[in-house]
């Protein structure tokens, strides 16, 4: 599995991480066999959240993997905090006792890396910063990182947290590519022209962010996936010529294309069927041509102004 740097962290990680939301869905054999395949290809980087099931998955998870001291040393493990039933928290004691309840659940002393998932409207950066300072100084989170923020709500946490702000979790598929659509229609008077995130994928490419994409194969928010749907009959035929092309299936395909754009991004990946688990990290081994980058953004309805 090929590797990139997390921002400006000293970490490398695969291109493309293994989402752990699903896993609730899966039995004990089910998802030993699931963890065994990861790590087989390399894919040594578990994506998590406290509220994939209520945490139940990220108990399961350390039960499949047989956690102990040997296990952790060779895998790479996120979670995110912050989402409560109904409201959001970022508040320092809900980061504090939120990353204890992950820790026991992996069966671990320490996370790689600590997202805030979603932004809170009601946050009070002093609190994240102390919360931070004391996770890190106490080595339970060792690395940070924010999901689904613009620029200015994470220049409002860095005026407080000292600790590097490593990565950004955003939507972001074939289908989903607002924030390289508005870049590319600069100055034009049509729908794909407005900016609705602050021009977040210059920002992280500026302040050397990883952007972790979630949701890659799905249209819009959670209403489906868009490889062999009859909603997107041109995007999957162009989808399909380029995989028959590299003798991989569409799934490759649609997670090349992200890997092709130069941001150098980690696609979060969530599937708990493993043939296309394994698709998936074979997008690792092919870098489209320009042209065909280009072809399935168009193809997806993109506007080339």
């Amino acid at each position: 599995m090929r590797t990139i740097k997390l921002g400006t962290s000293t970490l490398e990680v695969p291109v493309v991480a293994v989402g752990c939301m699903r896993m609730q869905s899966l039995d004990q054999a089910g998802a030993e066999r699931f963890v065994q395949t990861a790590m087989e290809a390399g894919a040594n980087f578990f994506e998590h959240a406290d509220i994939y099931g209520g945490g139940e998955c990220e108990s399961i998870f350390s039960k499949a993997i047989h956690m102990n001291d040997s296990v952790r040393e060779q895998i790479i493990l996120q979670s995110k905090c912050g989402i409560r039933q109904g409201s959001f928290d970022f508040s320092k004691a809900h980061i504090l006792n939120s990353v204890d309840g992950i820790l026991q659940r992996l069966n671990t002393d320490y996370l790689d890396v600590l997202l805030l998932h979603r932004p809170d409207a009601l946050v009070e950066p002093e609190e994240v910063a102390e919360a931070f300072d004391l996770l890190e100084s106490s080595g339970k989170v060792r690395h940070f990182g924010v999901s689904n923020q613009n620029p200015m709500q994470i220049e409002l946490l860095k005026k407080f947290v000292k600790q590097p702000l490593v990565a950004n979790q955003l939507q972001l598929s074939i289908t989903n590519a607002h924030m390289i659509a508005n870049g590319v229609n600069v100055n034009m008077a049509n729908d794909s022209a407005v900016n609705r995130d602050g021009s977040i994928l210059d920002y992280c490419r500026l302040h050397d962010m990883t952007i972790q994409p979630w949701s890659p194969f799905q249209y819009g928010f959670f209403e489906g996936v868009f490889l062999g749907s009859d909603k997107f009959p041109e995007l999957n035929a162009a989808i399909d010529k380029v995989a028959a092309k590299y003798e991989v299936s569409s799934t490759t395909i649609a997670i090349a294309w992200i890997l092709r754009h130069p941001a150098r991004m980690q696609p979060v990946v969530g599937t708990m069927n493993l043939e296309r688990l394994q698709d998936c990290f074979k997008a690792s081994e092919i870098t489209l041509t320009r042209e065909e980058w280009y072809e399935i953004f168009r193809a997806a309805g993109n506007i080339l102004p």
